[in-house]
């Protein structure tokens, strides 16, 4: 899934929206692209690994703003990361919640504002309570899979190749 995720994400990359993409890796992060920048899991979890990211990828590009996506978006089309980005934009910090209504699939901040992630449960409401906007997202960027029925509902959407091939074992 995530493979599938990353593969939606480098089909914009040469969008004028994104100026590059960096994956926090825990462990050897073995099989992504050469062209995905690692940076180091900070441990302490994801908030706090992603708050590390976040002030790096500020302190090297000020000018710039960050985007936190979830790695768990195999049906993700390229219209709806660019939406959603385009409406990041225009906010100091947003977050995009998930199908459920109660996940977070994208944090955003504008350039020179911290990210502060929440993720976690009950993470849209909690980024919410933070202050951050909620942007409006096409299904793809919306639908995350954390359970089976998550995994069958994106099937339905249509995915990258390799999670398509886990069909099967939900038979």
């Amino acid at each position: 899934m995530q493979l599938d995720t990353l593969d939606a994400v480098l089909a914009v990359t040469t969008h004028p929206l994104i100026a590059g993409l960096a994956v926090v890796v825990a462990g050897s992060g073995t099989g992504l692209p050469a062209e995905i920048e690692r940076l180091p899991d900070a441990g302490g979890g994801l908030n706090p690994a992603l708050t590390a990211a976040a002030a790096e990828l500020a302190g090297r590009y000020p000018s710039d703003g960050v985007a936190a996506l979830v790695g768990d978006l195999p049906a993700l089309r390229s219209v709806d990361l660019l939406g959603a980005l385009a409406q990041a934009e225009h906010q100091d910090r947003s977050f995009v919640r998930d199908l459920a209504g109660t996940g977070t699939t994208l944090l955003a901040a504008r350039a020179g504002v911290v990210l502060e992630p929440r993720f976690g449960p009950d993470s849209a409401q909690r980024h919410a309570d933070s202050g951050a906007a909620e942007l409006t997202a096409g299904i793809s960027l919306r639908a995350d899979v954390d359970s089976p029925d998550d995994l069958r509902a994106v099937l339905r959407l249509g995915t990258g190749l390799l999670t398509a091939q886990m069909e099967s074992e939900l038979a």
